[in-house]
């Protein structure tokens, strides 16, 4: 069983700045792909950033040079840096883990508001 504990949403104004955190906890040996998805309200879920054990990035084209991803395979901790935000940043963010041989586990989900 792997646990995701999300931090760092929040209400913020426009191209103000977040960070957000997933740490992984339980049983894994190693864990391969992180990343987020996010859900804004009335949208489908759609892809944020993910990031490689090896630290291979992917961006959507919408958050390129805003948002960066990285990770802490120590602490099997995700991050995801989040400057100039827009209001249609508005969302529900999502991380995910993939442990190795494993299926992709799920946080619980984090708001995140901007406002004008």
């Amino acid at each position: 069983q792997v646990q995701l504990v999300e931090s760092g949403g929040g209400l913020v104004q426009a191209g103000g700045s977040l960070r957000l955190s997933c740490a992984a906890s339980g049983r894994m040996f190693s864990i391969g792909a992180m990343g987020w998805y996010r859900r804004a309200p009335g949208k489908q879920r759609e892809l944020v950033a993910g990031i490689t054990r090896g630290g291979s990035t992917n961006y959507a084209d919408s958050m390129k040079g805003r948002f960066t991803i990285s990770r802490d395979n120590a602490k099997n901790t995700v991050y995801l840096e989040m400057n100039s935000l827009k209001l249609e940043d508005t969302a529900v963010y999502y991380c995910y883990v993939v442990p190795l041989g494993s299926t992709w586990n799920w946080g619980q989900g984090i708001q995140v508001t901007v406002s004008s």
